[in-house]
């Protein structure tokens, strides 16, 4: 009879995202995965499969997790365009040991996209839905006014989400919180009415 599990699934997903996030899928050990997680080396395999399915499900969660908190702050601002500038300088403001973690999702683009569908699926999936939720934002500050009405929605979302990586990318590099304040202010300054 099999022994059941004596640990929280979720929980220990959660604990392995930090792990892949500072060290990459490469760079990462099962040693390194099992300590984190506080879970054995068998069980890590017999619930999760192996470090890649682990890995591919880290990164599904990342997103989400990512994406939900970009959303919520979209809707607490007074308007389209404090939002979207809050997002922008959200990242350029972060504090200097998240920032120099950059992004699990752009990091992993950048290690595994080019050689790994998978990859390329998951970031295609966020990336569409993340270009969706700022084009929505967008035509409702368009609808209001505070964003110039002849902003072409869909290019101004797919701007802002280059953007966004863009920062996270020069965040990761050491760029200055100053650098990344007149990235996120030449970007919402696109977006005013003229």
């Amino acid at each position: 009879m099999a022994r059941p599990r004596e640990f929280d699934r979720d929980e220990a997903l959660r604990r392995a995202i930090p792990v892949f996030w500072e060290k990459g899928f490469a760079g990462t050990s099962t040693e390194d995965l099992v300590r984190a997680m506080g879970i054995g080396r068998q069980s890590l395999y017999d619930t999760f499969g192996d470090k890649r399915r682990l890995f591919l499900e880290a990164l599904r969660a990342y997103n989400a997790d990512s994406i939900a908190a970009v959303m919520k702050k979209l809707r607490a601002g007074p308007t389209a365009l404090a939002a979207l500038e809050r997002v922008l300088v959200d990242l350029a403001e972060a504090r200097d040991t998240a920032r120099s973690l950059g992004c699990m999702g752009v990091n992993a683009v950048c290690e595994l996209a080019r050689d790994d569908d998978e990859v390329r699926a998951l970031t295609a999936t966020s990336a569409a839905l993340l270009e969706a939720v700022l084009k929505d934002v967008i035509d409702d500050g368009k609808a209001k006014g505070d964003i110039g009405g002849a902003t072409d929605s869909r290019a101004a979302a797919r701007f802002l989400a280059a953007t966004l990586s863009g920062m996270k990318v020069q965040a990761k590099a050491g760029a200055s919180t100053d650098a990344l304040r007149d990235v996120a202010a030449f970007a919402v300054q696109s977006l005013r009415p003229r």
